[in-house]
């Protein structure tokens, strides 16, 4: 799994991200989650990218945990197990991209 850690000036803002992903090809769907959300271990047979909008998540994945904030991305390649844990007081906000 691969992280881009958010470094624009600005907020991060739903609708330029979902921009963003549909240029590249993504179908994309928003998600939110309350604090305290659990995704138990899983696997997707297709590569997905999600972006936080707002929130945390923290992605477990081979034994390691990354925790993403607003503006942060993954790409998830196809058949990889990982779980996902809404940190923080408030719900989580993010996309989620698979290629057409």
């Amino acid at each position: 799994m691969d992280i881009r850690r958010w470094n624009e000036s600005q907020e991060p803002d739903a609708d330029d991200l979902r921009r963003r992903l549909e240029t590249e090809g993504y179908s994309v769907t928003e998600y939110s989650d309350a604090p305290g959300t659990i995704h138990e271990p899983h696997v997707h047979d297709i590569d997905q990218t999600h972006w936080i909008i707002s929130g945390e998540l923290e992605f477990n994945t081979a034994g390691e945990k990354y925790r993403m904030r607003a503006g942060d991305r993954d790409f998830l390649p196809a058949n990889t197990e990982h779980a996902a844990l809404v940190t923080g007081s408030e719900p989580v906000r993010y996309l989620i991209g698979v290629k057409k």
